[in-house]
């Protein structure tokens, strides 16, 4: 695995790449981020060289076991929507984009946290066919899939390899939904959208709005090449078509603040939530899946001051 020698540390240039105090507070209260220019352009063409070479097998290191919910293209499945989880594990070349200090720094800012973790990377590739039902992504917020997660503040990095606009099926989100109080959750939240009827995921956004009299409003990202968006873990989000000629290519980079840690949450039918790093992650000396498991789970930011508010 890569290391960051010096975590808590940012050039005077990268600290003018941070969030300000009042985007600090737009994100607070819409639950998105439409970062500066984080990555360079060298830095983007070697994220995207190290997944082409990914694509092509190159791995540093596998998994020792499969996950039971591990998201993992493989050229027998197709010119579907490609996503490929743990690649920051799996490949060096990633990683070292991926664990950017900077990237950090910034989601530290927005989750006010001292100390920010990876806490999983998707490479995803979604072709460039109009309609392929996978590159429709239905509405849906992280947390749910995080429930054996302690934290409500993690936060995810869309971070795309080109300029990237709704042609391309952009990351779009639903304003200011992580502030609304969910009505009708029961176990099923815990399963991945890909696994759910799309239409039900469109009535519990539906019904959700209407129980916080809120509009639904739809803010489809447009990301300069090197810029990214950040989404708080209860933000409502999905994405459309690309009807472009080209791949859509990003990283989703779910990251966890400092206090996050496994939690037991039990389901309706007497068994617990999980998370594909609970047979990965070492144990905390209680028994529990350490989710700061540096293997997996590495520091990309520390010490960064939290903001007040």
């Amino acid at each position: 695995m890569t290391t960051i020698d010096a975590p808590g540390i940012l050039t005077e240039e990268e600290r003018a790449l941070l969030p300000t105090d009042e985007e600090v507070e737009f994100y607070a209260e819409h639950g998105w981020y439409l970062s500066k220019k984080l990555l360079t352009d060298d830095e983007v063409d070697e994220l995207l060289a190290a997944s082409l070479r990914y694509y092509d097998g190159e791995r540093d290191r596998r998994l020792p076991v499969r996950p039971p919910r591990l998201a993992y293209w493989e050229p027998e499945h197709g010119p579907v929507q490609r996503h490929n989880d743990y690649v920051h594990h799996e490949h060096d070349g990633l990683s070292r984009i991926l664990r950017k200090p900077l990237i950090g720094a910034v989601a530290a800012r927005l989750a006010r946290a001292h100390e920010i973790r990876v806490f999983q990377s998707t490479l995803i590739l979604k072709p460039p066919i109009a309609g392929e039902p996978s590159n429709i992504v239905p509405w849906h917020f992280d947390k749910h899939y995080w429930a054996s997660s302690s934290s409500e503040n993690m936060l995810t990095a869309f971070i795309p390899m080109h300029d990237c606009g709704e042609e391309m099926g952009t990351i779009t989100m639903v304003d200011g939904s992580h502030r609304w109080k969910e009505i009708g959750a029961d176990d099923t939240v815990v399963r991945h959208f890909a696994d759910r009827d799309r239409s039900q995921l469109e009535q519990m956004l539906a019904e959700n709005a209407a129980y916080n009299n809120a509009e639904v409003v739809k803010v489809p990202m447009h990301i300069p090449r090197g810029h990214m968006s950040f989404h708080h873990c209860k933000t409502y989000h999905g994405s459309g078509a690309n009807v472009s000629d080209q791949p859509r290519r990003a990283v989703s980079l779910h990251l966890q603040d400092g206090p996050n840690g496994y939690r037991k949450f039990p389901l309706s039918d007497g068994t617990l939530a999980a998370y594909n790093h609970d047979v990965l992650v070492r144990r905390t000396p209680d028994g529990r899946p350490d989710y700061a498991d540096p293997e997996y789970c590495p520091v990309i930011w520390r010490d960064g001051a939290p903001q007040e508010g």
